[in-house]
């Protein structure tokens, strides 16, 4: 095992708005890594400036994916390198069956036989859309839909895969079944760079996990780590401690008698 990403005090901007403020990080190969934040701290930020799909490069700092640079690249070229993204909202092409998503991830590729490999191990992780293989992904589910994206990203036999919020918008059930399986397919040798806002279910499959606020990292370590942490418990996986539990009591009381 080795550095597969590494990111180094990387600035971006949306226009005029500070996106990332110097942001770094690294992502080493065969391991689940979780950026966690709220809505608007950069997360998806990040995983867009890697993939070369902002109109402004960084203004400042590097990125390199297996020791080489990449930042400055096309998108196209990432890919090829062995980047995928599954993108927030999914993005499934509607009009398209869904074997026809598949093959559209695997568009780089030339061998069939890997392909047909692929597509069988596509459908054992999601059985559902093999039994949906020729209706369009725009009738599917949004779980369905989230499935069939996450195989698309695979269907490129990617070395590092990034996740953004595959939680988004799906209920509980879909969202554990969706979490079940990202530690299986980092088992089949895929690195994974998970952004979501459920840190209980990220930090509970992830090695490592990361704290975005206002563009910059504000807390890292070992996920199990940052689970006990008092701060991540209250403010990301809305635990309170029995101190705060009892001052927000209070709280209530004297709001209930105003």
């Amino acid at each position: 095992m080795g550095t597969l990403l590494e990111i180094k005090n990387i600035e971006t901007f949306y226009g005029l708005i500070y996106a990332l403020r110097g942001v770094s990080l690294t992502v080493e190969e065969g391991t689940i890594t979780a950026i966690l934040g709220n809505n608007g701290a950069g997360k998806s930020t990040i995983l867009k400036t890697v993939m070369g799909l902002l109109d402004d490069q960084p203004d400042k700092g590097t990125i390199e994916f297996m020791g080489k640079r990449i930042d400055g690249k096309d998108p196209e070229v990432i890919v090829r390198r062995g980047i995928s993204y599954v993108p927030e909202g999914r993005e499934v092409f509607e009009e398209l069956s869904v074997k026809e998503n598949l093959q559209m991830g695997a568009y780089i590729r030339r061998d069939r036989a890997g392909i047909k490999e692929d597509f069988e191990q596509i459908y054992r992780y999601f059985p559902v859309l093999q039994s949906r293989e020729n209706q369009w992904a725009g009738t599917l589910s949004g779980g369905e839909q989230q499935m069939l994206a996450i195989g698309r990203g695979l269907m490129n036999r990617p070395k590092l895969l990034f996740l953004d919020e595959p939680s988004l918008g799906l209920s509980p059930i879909l969202v554990k079944e969706i979490f079940r399986i990202i530690p299986t397919i980092r088992e089949s040798g895929v690195t994974i760079l998970l952004v979501e806002q459920n840190a209980r279910m990220a930090l509970n499959i992830s090695d490592t996990g990361l704290i975005l606020e206002n563009g910059r990292f504000v807390m890292k370590g070992k996920s199990k780590e940052l689970m006990e942490d008092r701060d991540v418990k209250e403010f990301y996986m809305g635990i309170r401690s029995e101190e705060s539990a009892k001052g927000f009591q209070r709280w209530k009381r004297k709001k209930r008698w105003r």
